[in-house]
């Protein structure tokens, strides 16, 4: 649940919470929040951790009454002071919740210990659009299309589904991530907060007449860990059972960690599990797909693409005959790699993650990543980070390259390029 984004504090995207209802406890202490007189507590959260806070919120009594984005503050205060028209106050002490900084002003070329320069990435000059829509004034759409995704025998349902924007002017870049508000209240009876899903379309949507945005959505579903009865995401449950020619509540677009590189000769290693492949699909839709190519007269994709797509079965292969038309049409520019958890083994026996793919190809994608020329993205669960870094770290330590020096280079240059959840 968030309204906007953007790059702040040396690129990291940064939020600010306004907390109420925190309870001065023994666990509260635990989390050095610092709770004031007026109950308000304020909170500093980077994008990749939203989640996990609003949870940690939520388990300490905790209630979120708004959500800010630090760079829009530092816009319009000028030293990231909450605008106090949205619930925020600059008084009182911030409770920091960011993880390293990923960014960087240097323009300097930076060396590896082999001696290999790492040039900074330019400023992307392309404008790019954030917050068009906001909560309080979404974009009404409306539901064209709503089609299951998972094959027969496959796990779970998954569902593309394709909104109509031809009423509005909400633009979006490949990358970005839109909000979507369900209907009714939450169990305290406000209204239900926006949760945000990466987009699965170019720029040009599905139909590429700048008309439309598609998304890739899961239906979230978990056992209780108390009563053991299923418990179905709200959000989730109500775009994939979406009726067509439904209304939709949209917000955004918000994102810029994960926008392509303008350069077409730009080589792009994708890491995706599941639902994660939503910004893939729209890289590789803009890439190499026909219509795309005819409209794209300022991109035409000259590079090398590889996609290492992690799901459990076969039949949960997500776009799975369009990816494979891609790879066979260009061989030469897109490479295809599946870690099928239920069906293939790793080298030691086990199930096949996505981490174990990576450790397989490890020098191939180490290769890879030291040419200035390479970009990373990874999307979908965080749990496979640790074992893409530790592939990364043996293939680099053959050279005497430090893997964690090395990468924070990668992220000051966005190389390296991480939403995960």
């Amino acid at each position: 649940a968030v309204e906007s984004t953007a790059n702040t504090e040396s690129g990291s995207r940064i939020f600010l919470y306004e907390v109420v209802g925190l309870r001065q406890s023994e666990e509260t202490d635990k989390t050095n929040y610092p709770i004031r007189k007026s109950g308000s507590v304020f909170i500093r959260v980077p994008y990749n951790r939203m989640n996990q806070e609003m949870r940690r919120i939520s388990r300490l009594g905790g209630k979120i009454v708004s959500i800010q984005s630090m760079s829009a503050l530092e816009q319009l205060n000028g030293n990231a002071a909450a605008n106090g028209s949205n619930g925020a106050s600059n008084q009182g002490n911030v409770e920091d919740a960011s993880v390293a900084n990923n960014a960087t002003d240097e323009k300097s070329r930076k060396k590896d210990k082999k001696g290999n320069t790492m040039t900074e990435a330019k400023a992307k000059k392309k404008d790019v659009p954030v917050n068009t829509y906001r909560p309080k004034d979404p974009y009404i759409g409306k539901c064209l299309s709503n089609e299951e995704l998972v094959g027969e025998g496959g796990i779970g349902t998954v569902r593309h589904l394709k909104f109509d924007l031809s009423a509005g002017n909400l633009r979006y870049l490949e990358g970005q991530s839109i909000g979507i508000v369900p209907p009714g209240v939450d169990k305290n009876g406000k209204p239900e907060k926006l949760r945000l899903y990466s987009i699965a379309s170019t720029q040009h949507g599905d139909d590429v007449d700048d008309k439309t945005v598609s998304l890739c959505v899961r239906r979230l579903e978990y056992k209780h860990p108390e009563t053991g009865e299923t418990v179905y995401g709200v959000c989730s449950t109500y775009l994939t059972g979406l009726e067509v020619g439904a209304d939709v509540k949209i917000t955004g677009p918000v994102g810029k960690e994960m926008l392509l590189p303008d350069d077409p000769e730009a080589n792009i290693i994708m890491m995706g599990t599941g639902t994660g492949i939503a910004p893939f699909r729209a890289y590789l839709w803009r890439m190499f797909k026909d219509e795309e190519k005819k409209v794209n007269t300022d991109y035409q994709f000259k590079g090398f693409a590889w996609l290492i797509f992690g799901i459990p079965t076969s039949p949960n292969i997500l776009y799975k005959e369009e990816l494979e038309e891609l790879q066979s049409k260009y061989p030469d520019n897109f490479r295809l790699t599946y870690a099928i958890s239920r069906e293939q083994k790793n080298s030691e026996g086990g199930r096949m993650y996505i981490q174990h793919r990576c450790e397989e190809y490890a020098d191939e994608l180490w290769n890879m990543v030291k040419d200035e020329k390479t970009y990373t993205y990874i999307c979908g669960l965080k749990g496979m980070e640790d074992g893409i870094d530790a592939a990364l770290s043996a293939a680099a330590a053959k050279e005497g390259v430090d893997w964690k020096d090395y990468q924070k280079q990668l992220k000051k240059a966005h190389r390296w390029n991480v939403e995960t959840y």
